[in-house]
């Protein structure tokens, strides 16, 4: 059978990561080879937690906040499993979260990473999947634009809200909260660039990345996870584009992502 390493990316949260490793014990099952915990700006309550109730877990602390990249990589160079599922620690898994993601990598070579549907914890799904930005696609999700009715059919189209499809499908990238990888996929790409891109826009240019390599990027309704997701940068309005920092960062991001691929095609998706 093939073994998955779960990665998980966590920030000065310890209860929040404490229910994730829980979720991780009690689903993984026989399909878990190793469980890592990359946590930035690591404090002293969330080291004692580690230590003392959550020991076999190889914990990957650090002294500052290194950015979600940094904590992916970190993971990425030591982890041994066949497939690696990196999640955030505000993740909960279900069941068999991690069996139908390995079973579909396993009878399909050609994806290089799958995302999970995810969803609060209400029930109510989140939207995780969506084809690549274009320029002008952050600022209409980040302004009152987004009303406007030419602009509702650009989100329409960049968030796939017309697919209803319960097989899994391509999409051009998922939200880096929950990625499963295949490790020959990570082995060729490398890991996330860390380097250009701080917070926001890695998942993209990962996932770009996959797809350029010449493996698939897929979404599977049909495997679920909850999600406490927050939404840091969105909302606010107009002084919220111009004053919110986490807004900031992301239009930031998208800038150097579109720099980095200044001139090139995009990947068709298939």
């Amino acid at each position: 059978m093939s073994k998955v390493t779960i990665a998980i990316q966590s920030y000065k949260n310890p209860e929040i990561l404490r229910l994730c490793l829980e979720s991780v014990q009690k689903f993984a099952g026989e399909d878990l080879k190793e469980i890592l915990v990359a946590d930035g700006a690591t404090e002293e309550d969330t080291h004692l937690m580690m230590r003392e109730d959550f020991p076999n877990v190889n914990f990957i602390p650090h002294k500052k906040n290194v950015g979600f990249g940094s904590l992916v990589n970190a993971c990425l160079s030591r982890a041994r499993g066949k497939y690696i599922f990196f999640i955030n620690s505000d993740v909960i898994l279900e069941k068999d979260s991690l069996k139908i993601l390995r079973i579909y990598m396993d009878k399909n070579k050609d994806v290089g990473l799958c995302g999970p549907s995810q969803k609060n914890f209400n029930g109510i799904l989140q939207n995780t999947r969506f084809l690549f930005y274009k320029p002008q696609t952050i600022i209409y999700r980040r302004t009152p634009l987004k009303y406007l009715s030419f602009v509702k059919k650009h989100l329409d189209r960049f968030e796939m809200r017309n697919i209803k499809d319960t097989e899994p499908y391509s999409v051009s990238w998922v939200i880096g909260s929950a990625m499963f990888v295949r490790r020959e996929v990570l082995d060729t790409i490398g890991g996330m660039d860390s380097k250009r891109f701080f917070m926001y826009m890695e998942d993209v240019d990962w996932c770009r990345r996959v797809w350029d390599a010449g493996w698939k990027v897929k979404y599977h309704p049909k495997c679920s996870i909850f999600h406490f997701y927050g939404k840091g940068s969105a909302g606010g309005g107009l002084l919220g584009f111009l004053f919110n920092k986490l807004t900031i960062i992301h239009i930031s991001s998208g800038i150097k992502y579109f720099l980095k691929y200044r001139g090139k095609s995009l990947p068709k998706i298939r």
